[in-house]
């Protein structure tokens, strides 16, 4: 399967680092939406189908945190993975995050964005292989 295949959803509340991760990715040939904050992120979770997620923590009306947890809570939702960009690393317990949320990867800002694409290809190439027996 082709990354133009592959549905990104990428919620950030920087436009221009939308902009950077959106160009990035798509660069890769992956199509990505983006939403503006939490709450039109899980909007758009419930309208659309997606691959894999990158969240900021930090966004207005809904944080990375908490539209984790709703996503989680909902099983239709719980296997897609989720990459955290965030620039308090410092402040967050990012390996408690990664089991209770199941987030498959942080990046603490500034992050490369040749990273992240790594990152979205690298977790989607683990999802999609078939699991021996």
């Amino acid at each position: 399967m082709s990354n133009s295949d592959k549905h990104i959803l990428v919620a950030e509340d920087n436009a221009a680092l939308a902009s950077v991760v959106r160009f990035n990715l798509e660069r890769a040939d992956f199509r990505v939406t983006v939403a503006c904050n939490g709450r039109v992120a899980w909007e758009a979770v419930q309208e659309e189908t997606f691959d894999l997620i990158v969240t900021d923590q930090q966004m207005p009306e809904m944080t990375g945190c908490e539209f984790c947890e709703k996503l989680r809570a909902v099983e239709e939702f719980r296997h897609i993975p989720v990459i955290m960009l965030t620039a308090k690393g410092m402040e967050l317990e990012l390996p408690r995050l990664k089991v209770e949320l199941g987030i498959a990867a942080t990046f603490l800002k500034p992050f490369s964005p040749r990273e992240i694409v790594k990152a979205v290809e690298d977790h989607l190439e683990a999802v999609s292989e078939p699991v021996s027996p």
